[in-house]
């Protein structure tokens, strides 16, 4: 800890707390559901862990802007305005608003999948300014492998995703890429809000084998329209979220967001000791988790080979 607080020091960037001392956490989200939810538990627990304990020692605030980015700009300027220890933007467009909104308070985003072409950073091994955080950039090609392996008569793909959400653009632009060399045709739908997902899913019937819904916040928000749609018609829907199975999905390799709050919470530690985030290189989130669902599968008529169930880490009836 010495050695942070000496190289803040002499950067003249950021004063560092001692572990004693009241710090505040602000911590905000642009929707609700439950990946970003676990995500969120995960911060507070993991500074907790670390000796940042609410009620003590550790103010812990929290919002959400209920899928509207005007609402995370407003809680962003909020944010700035009461000038906490560390922000902690949950996705990419909470990270945007918040990286627009200052550049002296530390932040430290998560569950990001692009932060370089998100505009958060220049450079994921260093950041530079007051910025680091935790990319969660999913797991493409073994979602596609998956797939093959669940449903290998499937070539068509329905992606339904948020052109809005500069995450989805960019794991739509490389899942693109991964299909075509995997065999797949993908055929988008797009939301403008959660509302719109029941619509999307319909206009897929038809037209594709499979549906497949990534890491997309406004999506993951109206999930069980997508599910419905695809019980209605017997078409399996896979998921980039493992929270999503539990919901209705048959299947999904990636990340746990608790996890992934427990190690953002690592680098919000590292900050609140002293060190410069703009020094701390953007880190992937770690480890995968496979969960499949094969109730889920019978009722969009598939079946999960007994190869996937048994390697699987969960299995929801």
């Amino acid at each position: 800890m010495r050695h942070y607080l000496a190289a803040a020091a002499a950067l003249g960037l950021f004063a560092a707390p001692a572990m004693a001392e009241n710090v505040s956490v602000a911590v905000t989200a642009i929707v609700e559901h439950p990946a970003l939810d676990a995500a969120r538990d995960g911060i507070r627990d993991g500074l907790a862990d670390a000796g940042y304990k609410v009620g003590e020692n550790l103010t812990f605030t929290y919002e959400t802007a209920q899928g509207n980015p005007a609402t995370a700009a407003r809680i962003a300027r909020k944010f700035v305005g009461e000038n906490p220890t560390v922000i902690v933007p949950i996705s990419t467009p909470s990270a945007q608003a918040v990286v627009a909104a200052t550049t002296d308070i530390p932040v430290v985003f998560t569950a990001v999948t692009d932060p370089v072409g998100a505009g958060l950073v220049a450079d994921a091994a260093a950041p530079g300014g007051n910025v680091t955080g935790v990319s969660d950039l999913s797991p493409l090609a073994d979602h596609l492998a998956l797939i093959m392996e669940v449903t290998p008569e499937a070539r068509t793909v329905g992606v339904i995703f948020n052109p809005g959400e500069a995450n989805s653009v960019s794991l739509i632009g490389k899942l693109r890429e991964l299909a075509a060399g995997a065999g797949f045709e993908i055929v988008e739908a797009n939301v403008a809000s959660t509302s719109d997902v029941l619509a999307a899913a319909r206009s897929l019937v038809g037209k594709v084998d499979v549906l497949y819904i990534p890491t997309d916040n406004t999506v993951a928000s109206g999930l069980e329209d997508a599910v419905q749609v695809a019980e209605q018609n017997a078409i399996p829907m896979f998921a980039g979220d493992t929270n999503s199975v539990p919901r209705g999905a048959i299947a999904a390799v990636g990340f746990n967001y608790y996890d992934i709050g427990l190690q953002t919470a690592g680098l919000v530690s590292r900050v609140l000791e002293g060190e410069n985030p703009g020094a701390i290189p953007v880190m992937q989130a770690q480890g995968t988790n496979l969960v499949v669902n094969p109730g889920a599968a019978k009722k969009m008529g598939a079946m999960i080979p007994d190869a996937v169930i048994a390697r699987a880490n969960t299995v929801h009836q």
